[in-house]
């Protein structure tokens, strides 16, 4: 589940392999690249996390990181 932490949306996945990870990553690259809003990436093997704030609107959460989050929600299921 996404949590709200200093100002931030996070959430943190785990996968089977490092190569499912990247395959994760690279389908949550072609929506937000869709969307031209782009979260913070982490990623170390086969754990991933993801934060997102909007800079532009003072590091704050916007509807468009809800949005992007339930899409991403969306791939994971």
């Amino acid at each position: 589940m996404w949590e709200l932490k200093n100002n931030q949306l996070v959430r943190a996945y785990q996968f089977n392999s490092f190569e499912d990870a990247i395959d994760f990553i690279n389908r949550i690259a072609a929506i937000c690249s869709k969307e031209n809003h782009h979260p913070k990436i982490v990623n170390s093997y086969t754990s991933l996390s993801l934060t997102f704030c909007t800079h532009d609107a003072g590091n704050t959460v916007t509807e468009l990181d809800y949005k992007l989050t339930k899409l991403i929600d969306a791939l994971a299921l």
